[in-house]
């Protein structure tokens, strides 16, 4: 499994907004954000809020983290037309285009 991280700027004034997604998917939509959850299998998000702005940050793990985006950018299925249109409205970014590669690891920490 690999962790892999990333942030999204929320745009100004959408931050209940999201506050209200992460709501809606944990509670009356989800059950289907297990079923579109394949190839994930543990997903945190953080609120991070900033004098430059606040942002997303999320945190996932996965077998193959590329497809993550990948599956995602493509699928017709509701409930992840649905997830997508929500990003955009809260970020500004349209996840059904590439959106470049994985963010990059500078370093790994642990407590042996």
């Amino acid at each position: 499994m690999i962790e892999n991280a990333f942030f999204v700027p929320l745009l100004p004034g959408k931050t209940e907004a999201a506050r209200a997604f992460a709501s809606t998917i944990m509670n009356e939509r989800r059950a289907e954000f297990d079923s579109a959850q394949t190839t994930v299998t543990k997903e945190n998000w953080y609120l991070q809020e900033t004098p430059h702005g606040d942002f997303m940050i999320v945190v996932y793990t996965s077998p193959d983290p590329e497809k993550v985006h990948a599956a995602l950018a493509v699928s017709e299925e509701p409930f992840d037309v649905w997830f997508r249109d929500q990003i955009l409205d809260l970020t500004g970014i349209d996840i059904s285009t590439p959106l470049g590669g994985l963010p990059t690891p500078l370093m790994t920490w642990s407590r042996s």
